[in-house]
């Protein structure tokens, strides 16, 4: 009989130990010969998928970063080696922090796309293991080791929905501002790369309007502020 972790305790323990600079070599291993039957088993619904992938990524940027701090570091092009390279292996299967982000929690999205267009021909792996919908609060979630990144909390599915949103009212009250006499709201830039993951403008609006970031009935012209891209890990050790 098989002694593996269970999945998503696996991947919670992996980010905690990443959090608090432990010993992760182990986790590592097993997350990655998972048996794929007891991964399909334990990711049976929309929030245990979240809760896992989530966890993942969180737990790889870091991991990656500590091994080379210099995978950033770099321009345009490195910044896309990094999540771009097949670095991640879970279950028998190598997965790019792009097939994590774009493909498992986006539900197949194309990572330039806008939010509009799908990824093509996504693997068997990423069609049978991907969220149910997307969520667009994932977006304030997921941290890519970089200052305007939100801070990383180990996710756990019975509870996803309550701390995922806690997680967006954090960062909208901490990076969003609306100056009434211009009708402006200053905007992360993640609402620009992927505006239609919120539903275009209109659906970015409402978005605001539901957390109180704008008023109620507000038509604002939006601004976007620059993603700062130098490497931050502190926020893993909140």
């Amino acid at each position: 009989m098989s002694t593996q972790l269970d999945p998503l305790s696996l991947s919670a323990d992996l980010l905690y130990t990443v959090k608090t600079d432990g010993d992760r070599a182990f986790l590592r291993e097993e997350l990655a010969t998972l048996e794929r039957e007891r991964l399909e088993r334990s990711l049976r619904s929309h929030e245990h998928r979240l809760a896992f992938w989530l966890n993942c990524y969180n737990a790889y940027v870091q991991i990656l970063l500590d091994d080379d701090p210099d995978l950033l570091e770099g321009g345009t092009l490195d910044r896309w080696r990094f999540f771009a390279r097949d670095r991640v292996p879970v279950a028998g299967v190598w997965l790019s922090l792009d097939d994590i982000e774009h493909g498992m929690l986006r539900g197949s999205k194309h990572p330039w796309g806008i939010g509009y267009l799908p990824r093509l021909f996504p693997a068997a792996f990423e069609r049978q293991f991907r969220v149910e919908s997307l969520d667009p609060r994932v977006h304030f979630a997921l941290n890519c080791g970089t200052e305007s990144c939100p801070p990383v909390a180990v996710y756990n599915p019975s509870d996803i929905d309550a701390e995922v949103e806690i997680a967006t009212e954090w960062f909208l009250e901490e990076n969003v501002s609306y100056d009434p006499s211009d009708d402006v709201a200053t905007l992360p830039r993640v609402f620009r790369w992927y505006s239609g993951d919120f539903g275009g403008k209109r659906g970015i609006v409402s978005f605001l309007e539901e957390y109180d970031v704008i008023p109620s009935a507000a038509t604002p012209t939006f601004r976007y502020a620059e993603h700062d891209w130098s490497m931050d890990l502190g926020d893993y050790r909140r």
